[in-house]
């Protein structure tokens, strides 16, 4: 299978993290996927943009034929997310402003990213994972 995923809380992410760098040189694209909790009471993202980009990338990366990883990284609930103290709000290698947010990750480095407002456009999911 082409597409392996992982998923990571912010109280798991380090150990996800390292389980995910270490495997990153077997695979041809490695992203990570900042976003948003699920509301317990709908099942839904509580937030819109997440909503309408996770299927785009999904669907994106699943008709890949090349190895990729994927780490959702879910930043938790809303209040949680507002906090500007946030971890990975305040992290040098991330510094996320919204999500969702799509990172490749290339030489245990950011080499690129969508934000929250053009994280949905198939073309540059496609523009990222090719790193072009």
């Amino acid at each position: 299978m082409p597409l392996k995923v992982l998923d990571a809380t912010v109280s798991s992410f380090d150990g996800v993290f390292d389980k995910f760098r270490s495997e990153a040189s077997q695979n041809k694209a490695n992203l990570i996927l900042f976003l948003a909790d699920k509301d317990p009471s709908t099942s839904l993202s509580w937030c819109p943009d997440c909503v309408r980009a996770e299927p785009v990338i999904y669907k994106k990366l699943e008709a890949s034929s090349d190895d990729i990883a994927l780490l959702r990284a879910y930043v938790g609930d809303r209040p949680t997310w507002r906090n500007p103290q946030h971890p990975w709000r305040v992290e040098p290698r991330f510094k996320l402003t919204g999500v969702p947010t799509l990172i490749r990750w290339e030489n245990d480095e950011v080499k690129g990213r969508l934000e929250d407002h053009e994280a949905h456009l198939e073309n540059k999911i496609d523009a990222l994972v090719a790193d072009k």
